[in-house]
């Protein structure tokens, strides 16, 4: 996979600081489309996307040694690939073959969908395809 997380990123710590430590432990450049950084404020997370043939694991590797990485308490790990996605805000009482059938439509992912588990407690519903690449 070439998306990394990173854990443990408080409120305080800006894009800016998490793309330049990103840069010095990577050697590469954000400005050049080597990577992207997406702010997950909600999990308190970021991911990195490497846009090149970036040898993830290494990064990792070093991202997690790095001392301001460690000073600041935040980790990083290879996302791992899933073939499952949650959706949220499903209107209740959204019938199961409504939800396949709008993720198998090509302007939705176009993907397989093979399972479908609704939480109505939360309004959203946890799709299962037959693909990984089914749920990008």
């Amino acid at each position: 996979s070439a998306l990394v997380v990173l854990e443990n990123v408080r409120e305080t710590v800006g894009d800016y600081m998490l793309i330049m430590l990103v840069e010095n432990i990577s050697g590469l450049a954000e400005e050049d489309d080597d990577f992207s950084v997406e702010m997950i404020p909600e999990i308190n997370a970021a991911v990195v996307t490497f846009t090149g043939s970036t040898a993830t694991g290494e990064f990792v590797k070093k991202f997690n040694q790095n001392h301001r990485a460690k000073q600041q308490s935040i980790t990083a790990r290879c996302l791992e690939v899933t073939k499952s996605i949650r959706a949220e805000n499903i209107p209740p009482n959204t019938p199961d073959d409504y939800i396949t059938i709008y993720f198998e439509n090509k302007k939705n992912g176009g993907a397989q969908v093979v399972d479908v588990q609704q939480l109505p407690d939360e309004g959203a519903a946890i799709i299962t395809f037959s693909d990984h690449k089914g749920n990008a």
